[in-house]
This record gives C-alpha cells, structure tokens and sequence, in this order.
C-alpha cells in the first residue's frame, strides 16, 4: 500500500504594532492522506471587530483565500470547500482541514482584520 504524505507550513500576514497574529508552534506539520489537520494561530486585538483570515498558496503561486470567520465564533464564513472549517476564541483561530489529499501541501497563512460598523 502507498501511503501519501502531506505537509503544511503555517505563516502569518497583516501584522501591526496594535493587532498581532501569529502561528503557534509546531508551524510544519506531516500528516497521511485522508487524516484530518489542524493549524492554529495565536492572535491579539484591543478591538471587537476583529475578522479571521485564512489563506493557501502553493510553492511559486500566489496566496488563494479559503475562509474568513468572525472573532469568537465557531462556524466557518464564506468557505467554498467544506473540508475547510475554522474555530476561533477570544486569543485563537483554528483551521481544521478534514480528509486532506496531497494537493493540500501549502504554506499557509492566517490573518486578521479590523473592520468598522459603518
């Protein structure tokens, strides 16, 4: 039986001296084909409007957006894959990706947002 492996890079975007997000430990994970991943993130806002940004991109592509949650929240929004799910809390975001297949090899990103309710 030929068993698949599959790696993953975690990284960080859009940091600012007030807002910060960053990966936990354990940033390159190996996992099996078919098996479930998680990736998590550690981030800090004085804001309540914090948005949660995930993204993928491939050796020499550019970065694709998965999914965007709201802060404390625990269901994923604007997702176009549904292996792809999010979990977040008031200090971290999760990525959850279940079944993953070799074309799930990425570096990939986790970013936050401040919006205002305008």
């Amino acid at each position: 039986m030929i068993t698949e492996t599959i790696l993953f890079f975690c990284g960080r975007a859009n940091v600012t001296a007030v807002d910060k997000i960053e990966p936990n430990k354990g940033t390159s994970i190996i996992k099996t084909e078919g098996e479930s991943v998680t990736l998590s993130c550690s981030y800090d806002s004085d804001s309540e409007n914090v948005r949660l940004y995930w993204y993928r991109q491939y050796p020499n592509g550019e970065p694709q957006y998965l999914l965007r949650e709201g802060a404390r929240s625990n269901s994923a929004k604007h997702s176009s894959d549904p292996r792809f799910q999010s979990s977040t809390s008031r200090m971290l975001t999760e990525l959850i990706i279940s079944s993953v297949t070799v074309s799930d090899s990425a570096l990939y990103y986790c970013a936050l947002r401040i919006f205002s309710e305008s």
